[in-house]
């Protein structure tokens, strides 16, 4: 028999490791909950289900824990599922979207045929913080003429108000800090 999960049981699974990976910094790790059977089944599910009578066409999963939900999140939306690459990483034509992060930049890339205009776009990423990877990843998607519709991550930090950084006003969490 599977266990049942609600968000406090999988917020319990998730553990918090202090000073890493720099001093006062507490880094959510969900590496216990992914371990846990039926949790990650669950927390998809949880993630997806805000979306299920949004329009949406491709869910695209941020690297590299977007790419552990976004798969079953798509099976759950019944579209189909597509990453967002570190750079570097992804043959053929790309497109890319440098951004800042609090200790340099990084840049996500897409492959140039995935999308276009009409598609609709659910974005997924396990953490949103400062809300500058998700700010990243709208810019991409609006570059293909593609619409984002809607984020959902398993864990928001509140008190980073990174979803005021967002630009898409549908975002879902399944965890609050």
């Amino acid at each position: 028999m599977e266990t049942q999960f609600d968000s406090e049981s999988l917020k319990d699974l998730v553990r918090d490791v202090p000073d890493f990976p720099s001093p006062g910094i507490v880094f959510r790790d969900i590496n216990p909950l992914l371990q846990q059977p039926g949790a990650l089944k669950a927390a998809a599910a949880a993630m997806a289900s805000e979306f299920r009578t949004s329009p949406i066409t491709r869910v695209m999963g941020i690297e590299s824990r977007g790419f552990l939900f976004g798969p079953m999140i798509a099976q759950h939306l019944s579209c189909g599922f597509s990453p967002i690459r570190k750079q570097g990483k992804l043959p053929g034509k790309v497109i890319s979207e440098t951004y800042g992060l609090e200790y340099g930049t990084d840049t996500l890339e897409i492959q140039a045929e995935v999308l276009g205009p009409g598609d609709q776009i659910l974005l997924v990423d396990d953490v949103l913080a400062t809300g500058g990877t998700l700010s990243a990843a709208e810019r991409l998607i609006a570059a293909t003429g593609a619409e984002v519709v809607g984020a959902t991550v398993l864990i928001e930090l509140d008190f980073l108000s990174g979803r005021e950084q967002v630009g898409v006003r549908h975002v879902a969490a399944v965890i609050h800090y």
